[in-house]
């Protein structure tokens, strides 16, 4: 069953959608504006474009240690590289630390993986064997670059731990996970929009059901009769979050189910997908862009987030819009690519530095700078780390840690939560200055705290 636009419930698929009408209402607020982010001093990765990153964690969710280390993958290119090229070499790279703030690089996790380069995913330890879920993009015997996309897992790797630091033993394993079924997953012939997805699988064990799943990025085959008021342009707008499951609880073998979340009509990419149970609810997070949303929606690079009481939905926008998490008016580009999970009673979200010191309306427009500027303007490294209150379908930013904080949760944050006075200019004309009214907490800035 799914739902029409004023919430009534009618006949449809068996899973959740994000309706124009409920993405009609996403704007900035200062409960979802992050603050103007300023390159780290120093940077962990010099010399490294770092982007996509996550976390290892353990079968049930879990942030894992390797010998009292914590273990950060991120998908990384050599520095010296246009920015905007750095997808087209992408490599796989771990990171580890003790406290959260300070790391080593690693080095890159794989010598032979599949495909041309690497894309995002997800890692797990189990009983010390290494699962690292990746996008392999291209094929590796194709002539040029290609785009193709296959969700894969190398396994195999093992860490060992030493003076020296955290090393990576392995002979991996690679496979190809699964393909897109044509029905519930749009293949690339299908496809008619501007992007094709098949890619970033995200391992999690329901604690609720014991069910082993990944979840993933994907498309949602429509019919030209059906859907978006029969409007060919609104159509090609059809992005999805994918469901695997592993009847036998084996991290390598999954079968496909129908999606849990669909976005046709409003937003062609849900990049990401990613669940944390943390009060017994089902909080599902996509990041998007401002040019994947269909015409006639306006949103933002942004987080978005969707609240369930089981993994299968049904799905519930947080914030009534889907929007978690935006970069402000003045930087719309600074961050991208957010990663949430539990701590304690607030949720912590890593994304990465992307371009700042740029208001321009598209990225697009990057390109028009010259190379040395188009550096200058890029992040490449890890932002500042974000402090989110939830409460049922409500967040609010608490405040943001430093760049590369990684804590657990058996670190306690600095109390009380707190973060810089948002600049007025960091919300758009017809930005909402304020958050939802009577929220439980206390703390955040609201609307006073705009206007001063």
């Amino acid at each position: 069953m799914g739902h029409d636009e004023d919430g009534s419930r009618r006949e449809g698929p068996p899973w959740s959608r994000w309706t124009e009408g409920q993405a009609a209402g996403i704007g900035r607020t200062a409960d979802t504006v992050v603050p103007k982010i300023e390159p780290p001093e120093p940077d962990p990765a010099d010399g490294l474009h770092v982007w996509d990153t996550w976390l290892l964690r353990t079968r049930t969710g879990e942030v894992a240690t390797v010998a009292d280390y914590r273990v950060l993958f991120s998908l990384t290119a050599p520095a010296d590289l246009l920015p905007g090229t750095r997808h087209d070499v992408a490599e796989i790279r771990y990171f580890y630390s003790r406290d959260g703030r300070e790391w080593t690089d690693g080095g890159p996790v794989f010598a032979d993986a599949l495909g041309q380069r690497q894309w995002a995913g997800s890692a797990l330890v189990d009983d010390g064997d290494l699962y690292v879920y990746y996008t392999a993009a291209g094929e590796a015997d194709a002539p040029e670059l290609s785009y193709t996309q296959h969700p894969a897992v190398g396994h195999g790797g093992r860490f060992s731990a030493s003076e020296d630091g955290l090393a990576l033993e392995s002979t991996w394993s690679h496979e190809v996970l699964f393909e897109p079924d044509g029905e519930h997953y749009e293949t690339a012939d299908q496809s008619e929009g501007m992007i094709y997805t098949f890619r970033d699988p995200w391992f999690f064990e329901d604690p609720e059901t014991g069910r082993t799943c990944l979840l993933f990025e994907a498309n949602t085959p429509v019919r030209e009769d059906d859907r978006c008021d029969g409007d060919p342009a609104r159509r090609e707008f059809n992005g999805c979050v994918g469901l695997a499951v592993s009847p036998s609880g084996d991290p390598t073998e999954w079968e496909l189910r129908p999606p849990i979340l669909d976005a046709v009509c409003v937003n062609q990419e849900l990049e990401r997908p990613h669940v944390v149970h943390p009060d017994g609810r089902y909080y599902l997070f996509v990041s998007s862009h401002m040019h994947t949303f269909a015409p006639g929606l306006e949103g933002y690079d942004g987080l978005y987030g969707f609240v369930a009481d089981s993994l299968d939905g049904e799905y519930r926008p947080l914030n009534g819009s889907g929007l978690v998490l935006a970069n402000p008016a003045t930087a719309p580009f600074q961050a991208y690519s957010w990663m949430a999970y539990p701590h304690r009673e607030e949720i912590l979200v890593v994304g990465f530095f992307n371009y700042f010191d740029f208001a321009g309306d598209s990225l697009d427009a990057i390109s028009e700078l010259s190379l040395p500027e188009q550096r200058r303007r890029f992040g490449g490294t890890l932002a500042p780390t974000v402090r989110l209150g939830i409460e049922r379908d409500r967040t609010r930013i608490l405040g943001t840690l430093a760049h590369w904080e990684v804590p657990t949760p058996v670190e306690p944050l600095p109390e009380p939560a707190t973060r810089p006075p948002l600049d007025p200019d960091a919300l758009a004309d017809g930005d909402e200055p304020a958050g939802p009214h009577g929220y439980p907490f206390g703390g955040y800035a609201g609307r006073d705290t705009v206007e001063k």
